[in-house]
């Protein structure tokens, strides 16, 4: 057994010593009766029937504790007896020792209670003085509470039983993915406890029905109740928070703390706020309770057979939890986790929206190229195939996807052509633009991608202003091999703008990312694994953007002809294209030495004086010229 101070505490004559001695046997470690170590003053004031206060319980308490760090330092276990009534009190043995200590909490009813005291003989507790500690008591709220009903062997039973019932990792919440994330930690040995909260009606033994239904279950711990799932996980416990982000966050933390101890980690894995993370870091260190923002990406299935994990807080920390995330991770060609320790803070959750916004650009992509071929006069059937030709040059985890979304019939129709062409979303792409503006980074296809998905869903709208301007009659002058070279062009630009945006953002905040391990960590079980994304991981090890490197300027050169022409021909055949257009767009802005710029700076000087530097002046001063004098 690791060692550890068990304190038994209740209000006296619920039977602590009895029950000690008892587990003392039972367990082979040694049990010290707090009365004992009580000064003679408390002794002589208790005689007289006078109730001890804060100030006589000090020193002892003080007394309590010091034996309890001499016996951890010792590496022996042992059981302290004491009644430790307040919180305060049990504050005060339990400072720094938090990792060692468990809680025992014998209760009974007044009556019961004092019915024992009353047959107890020399001893200088009186029955007279139980309504006092009653009146003090506070409840624990985080002991094993047992009933002093039960006979003594019953309840040492219990102790035992309880004290064996641990498990090394907490999962909260039973969603879809926090589903999958229990299952996998188990498939890799891990012993865990699970929680689902229980809504009368809607939300009834979530956690018991979901470990009944799959074997690799069998060990785990499910529970409805807050209390009972964090005492049943070892210390420092280790909480994985699978549930929605926002508000839902934030109450499951307040719900948790009364419950957790000084050195718990909490891990947050849902698709939080990067911000909202940082301030939850804080808001937690405040109170000795540790924080991880992980990204966690694959969807379902990927959070069953190896999601990517992208980890953020504190280092130190991290480490703790490092296990536990490594072997449920994905691997990589090398057979190494994805999932590697990102930064401070909010960093993890970051990386994972912009993730969430490259993948946003990725998906409209498909869906433009999906147009172009439809416009070329290619079925869904005939498209999956094109589609599965460009495999062996541009494969992706979200090509493959889309091959078999385009042959997936439902009776004699294809299914795609019955789903209604309005595309939600959860925030990240909303996120991922803010954050764009507010750095000051152009992720034009991100925040296009996004702006495509606001313009589907105005519908009947689009169905309204269709009747006045239709294109139907308007051909595509196109072909294939082209598409295939703009859908590559565009696939480039997309990943330098979002790993420029992670970049300028570790810049700003000090986070120090290293963005070949996160294209690494990004080769499997994440949503925009490619063969593109591996081949950054070396380029990343040059260069500090990808539009540094010989090769992709290279291959963009060899690609921007073909994206001139998709992108002219659906202009004139009126196709909607607006991730293709933004990826040439981008380029012809950005590999302009001289821009238009000029003009916007003498503008914003005209109207606001807001000065401007000069191209004939290198020493960077600004100029204001009055601009409607003669």
């Amino acid at each position: 057994m690791k060692t550890k101070i068990i304190f038994i505490i209740g209000v006296s004559g619920v039977g602590k010593s009895t029950i000690a001695n008892l587990l003392s046997q039972e367990l082979q470690v040694p049990f010290f009766d707090g009365d004992d170590f009580h000064p003679k003053k408390n002794i002589k004031k208790m005689s007289d029937g006078k109730p001890l206060n804060d100030a006589d319980r000090y020193d002892w308490l003080q007394n309590l504790h010091d034996l309890a760090v001499k016996q951890i330092k010792a590496k022996k276990s042992c059981i302290i007896v004491c009644s430790a009534l307040k919180q305060a009190y049990r504050d005060i043995l339990n400072h720094q020792i938090e990792q060692y200590s468990e809680w025992i909490f014998l209760h009974g009813s007044f009556l019961q209670v004092k019915k024992r005291l009353d047959n107890r003989k020399n001893h200088f507790m009186s029955s007279e003085l139980l309504k006092s500690q009653f009146d003090i008591l506070e409840t624990p709220a985080n002991a094993i509470k047992i009933n002093v009903e039960k006979s003594p062997e019953h309840i040492v039973e219990i102790i035992k039983s309880q004290l064996n019932k641990t498990s090394e990792f907490g999962l909260f919440g039973l969603g879809v993915m926090g589903k999958s994330l229990s299952r996998n930690l188990a498939n890799n040995g891990i012993k865990l406890s699970l929680f689902n909260r229980n809504v009368t009606g809607k939300e009834e033994n979530i956690a018991l029905n979901f470990k009944n239904k799959f074997p690799e279950l069998a060990t785990a711990l499910p529970f409805d109740d807050i209390a009972s799932f964090v005492n049943s996980i070892q210390k420092p416990r280790k909480i994985m928070l699978m549930v929605n982000a926002g508000k839902t966050i934030d109450l499951v933390i307040d719900n948790l703390l009364p419950y957790l101890s000084e050195g718990d980690i909490l891990i947050d894995g849902g698709n939080s706020n990067y911000n909202k993370t940082k301030e939850r870091h804080n808001y937690l260190m405040s109170k000795n309770i540790h924080f991880i923002g992980a990204g966690v990406s694959g969807g379902e299935e990927g959070a069953l057979h190896g999601p990517s994990i992208m980890p953020g807080g504190t280092k130190e920390i991290y480490k703790k939890v490092q296990p536990y995330l490594e072997k449920i991770a994905a691997k990589d060609n090398n057979n190494l986790p994805c999932c590697s320790y990102v930064g401070p803070e909010g960093s993890g959750h970051f990386v994972k929206m912009v993730h969430n916004g490259i993948e946003y650009a990725e998906m409209q992509l498909l869906a433009e190229v999906f147009t172009l071929l439809k416009k070329l006069g290619e079925n869904p059937d005939e498209i999956a195939t094109i589609l599965e030709s460009w495999k062996a040059i541009e494969n992706s985890y979200l090509l493959e996807i889309t091959i078999d979304i385009l042959r997936k019939k439902e009776g004699k129709d294809w299914l795609i052509h019955k789903i209604m062409d309005k595309a939600g979303n959860k925030g990240t792409g909303n996120w991922t633009t803010i954050a764009t503006a507010q750095l000051g980074v152009p992720s034009t296809m991100i925040t296009s991608s996004l702006f495509a998905r606001y313009t589907s869903f105005f519908k009947e709208e689009r169905i309204a202003l269709s009747a006045y301007f239709d294109t139907s009659d308007l051909s595509l002058n196109a072909n294939k091999e082209d598409i295939l070279k703009a859908y590559q062009f565009a696939r480039i630009i997309n990943h330098y703008q979002g790993f420029k945006l992670i970049k300028e953002a570790s810049n700003r905040y000090n986070w120090n990312i290293n963005l070949s391990e996160l294209a690494r960590i990004w080769t499997n079980g994440c949503i925009i694994r490619s063969d593109l994304m591996t081949s950054l991981v070396t380029t990343f090890k040059t260069a500090d953007h990808i539009l540094q490197a010989p090769e992709i300027i290279e291959k963009l050169q060899s690609l921007k002809p073909s994206i001139k022409k998709v992108v002219a021909a659906g202009i004139v055949s009126e196709v909607a294209i607006p991730t293709l257009t933004d990826a040439i767009s981008f380029l012809n802005s950005f590999s302009k030495a001289n821009s238009s710029a000029n003009i916007i700076q003498a503008q914003r000087d005209y109207f606001g004086a807001h000065t401007y530097q000069r191209t004939d002046d290198a020493s960077g001063k600004f100029y204001h010229t009055h601009w409607n004098e003669n």
